[in-house]
């Protein structure tokens, strides 16, 4: 199982960036995909995730949004009025399931977005 993330880059506070992560590999099912994030001497912490329904962190509600395409097999953030307090390492993530294959969490290497003026 390998999860590849685009999107990531350098912008300016108040500004967009869009993340996007594909899940490849022989697998059952997905339960659930979404980003966690670092930020510099910080813990991984959530940004969103979405399965059933969705969930934020408080920090990028009513800013980010998370979207799934099943058949693609890809999440996507949308980070919009971005802050400099964004700035981080965005990791992909996805729980598998299923009776075949592989299943638990799975993580991508990581993208880099940095909001800065």
């Amino acid at each position: 199982v390998q999860l590849q993330a685009s999107g990531g880059g350098l912008v300016q506070p108040g500004g967009s960036l869009r993340l996007s992560c594909v899940v490849s590999g022989a697998f059952n099912y997905i339960i659930e995909m979404g980003w966690f994030r670092r930020a510099p001497g910080k813990e991984r912490v959530l940004v969103a995730v979405v399965n059933s329904g969705t969930n934020y962190g408080d920090s990028v509600k009513g800013r980010f949004t998370i979207s799934r395409d099943n058949a693609k097999h890809m999440v996507s953030l949308e980070m919009n009025n971005l802050k400099v307090e964004d700035t981080a390492i965005y990791y992909c993530y996805t729980d598998l399931g299923g009776t075949w294959g592989p299943t638990g969490s799975y993580w991508g290497q990581g993208t880099l977005v940095t909001v800065s003026s």
